[in-house]
């Protein structure tokens, strides 16, 4: 996400790398740079312009101009605006003190309402909760099947009465049946329009006077650029939203949507769409998207990432394996399974620092390698997998016909393997000091 963006950024700063000492003539030619950057990336101009005059001003302070690494400091003061600009702190969504807590979905048609209404249901049945997904978009063909195709590929049962009953009705009918069976938590997937009009607008005031949600989100396609600001604007006025989602971040976006729509609004961004899968949503923190758009990582959320999908147990399993030496072929396929499910290796790589987003594009790796080295882990015998030094030619020739692949390859498998394992010795003699100071004390990274 943001990778011109990110480009653009960078070489505004390698102007003021440049130079061992700034001059208040060279902070302003360096921010005529940063202001393009932002314009090219479809930020509102009223955000751009008045963002380029608070970072200016304190890019000339005394503080700036006669520290001895200037450059770092405006790459600080940039970093610390950008995040204020985009909310400052993670606005959590509202739970009611008194259950049911009902979520109003809103926004235009095709900006992901209903993946989204999806999403979060299940993010919040993961943490525990109880939800109830309704179906108040009673005018797009499918609109309800679509609905409770997702309830049943999540398990979250979905509230329908049909496309002949007024979305009102059924909001309110969905609120009381959610008190009845325990539903905690109410997600209101209301209809959407090709654009704003005042029949959507009226009949979204009526729900939302009807079941007085906790929470109403719009949702927005951060794809369609500054027109994404322009519909948050005006669903805001009407509706008074209390947050957004911004979906489609993972596309080929330039981002201004992220950093305009809480300038302009004045409501947070909450969560952000990152991909097709069902898991593919995160909570919106300003800070580490300012980090992401610098080109700086967002470690933080590569570790809750990992946490979320690695129990306790299997991560102790790990350690005594490394520290006992005994990390067999079929740990190795668990590792590359739980790799994958964290999501593209392009998506992970972009999470760390100094990894430029897109560096991998030209070097992806296969997602169906994985599959292919699965058939060849799957083809071996327990031993073989436990003790691959038994694996001779007709082994090897054996494996590759039972996987479908080549003896070339069950080799390339084994080479990788035997590279991994040499690793994991030396991490557990304490060799890879270096490795633990990855996020420790000892590392800085410099900008």
């Amino acid at each position: 996400m943001f990778q011109s963006l990110t480009d653009k950024l960078a070489e505004a700063f390698k102007k003021f790398r440049s130079k061992g000492k700034l001059t208040e003539a060279d902070v302003k030619t360096g921010m005529r740079e940063i202001k393009l950057a932002l314009l090219e990336a479809d930020v509102n101009f009223k955000v751009v312009r008045d963002f380029i005059k608070t970072v200016t001003e304190r890019a000339v302070g005394a503080q700036v101009l006669e520290s001895l690494m200037p450059a770092q400091q405006i790459v600080k003061i940039v970093n610390e605006e950008l995040t204020a600009l985009m909310g400052s702190t993670n606005a959590k969504l509202t739970i009611s003190p008194k259950p049911p807590t009902v979520v109003m979905m809103c926004g235009l048609q095709g900006s992901g309402k209903t993946t989204h209404t999806g999403k979060l249901a299940l993010m919040y049945k993961k943490q525990g909760k109880h939800p109830l997904m309704v179906a108040c978009d009673v005018y797009r063909p499918a609109a309800i099947s679509q609905l409770q195709t997702l309830g049943e590929q999540i398990g979250v049962p979905v509230f329908t009465l049909g496309d002949k009953v007024s979305p009102v009705q059924i909001a309110k009918e969905a609120v009381s049946y959610a008190q009845k069976n325990g539903n905690d938590m109410v997600f209101l997937d209301t209809a959407g329009r090709l654009q704003i009009d005042e029949v959507l607008m009226n009949e979204l005031k009526k729900i939302k006077e009807g079941v007085n949600p906790t929470e109403i989100l719009l949702v927005v396609n951060s794809m369609i650029g500054q027109e994404s600001v322009n519909v948050a604007e005006t669903f805001n006025n009407m509706l008074d939203i209390t947050g957004v989602i911004l979906t489609m971040l993972d596309g080929d976006t330039r981002g201004g949507a992220a950093l305009s729509i809480r300038c302009v609004t004045g409501k947070p961004i909450k969560f952000v769409g990152t991909g097709e899968k069902m898991d593919a949503i995160e909570p919106f923190y300003p800070d580490r998207m300012a980090s992401r758009i610098l080109g700086m990582g967002d470690v933080l959320s590569l570790i809750e990432k990992a946490e979320q999908l690695y129990d306790q147990k299997q991560a102790e399993e790990m350690e005594k394996k490394i520290r006992e030496s005994s990390f067999t072929l079929e740990d190795y396929l668990e590792q590359f399974k739980q790799v994958r499910k964290m999501g593209s290796m392009d998506q992970i790589m972009a999470m760390l620092p100094g990894v430029k987003p897109g560096a991998l594009k030209d070097a992806k790796i296969d997602e169906k390698q994985i599959d292919r080295m699965e058939a060849i882990i799957l083809s071996m015998t327990k031993k073989e997998r436990i003790k691959p030094d038994i694996l001779n030619g007709s082994r090897k020739k054996r494996i590759a016909e039972g996987s479908g692949t080549s003896v070339e390859e069950v080799n390339k498998l084994l080479s990788q393997y035997a590279q991994v394992n040499k690793l994991m010795k030396q991490m557990a003699s304490g060799k890879l000091g270096m490795l633990g100071n990855l996020f420790g004390k000892k590392n800085k990274f410099q900008f």
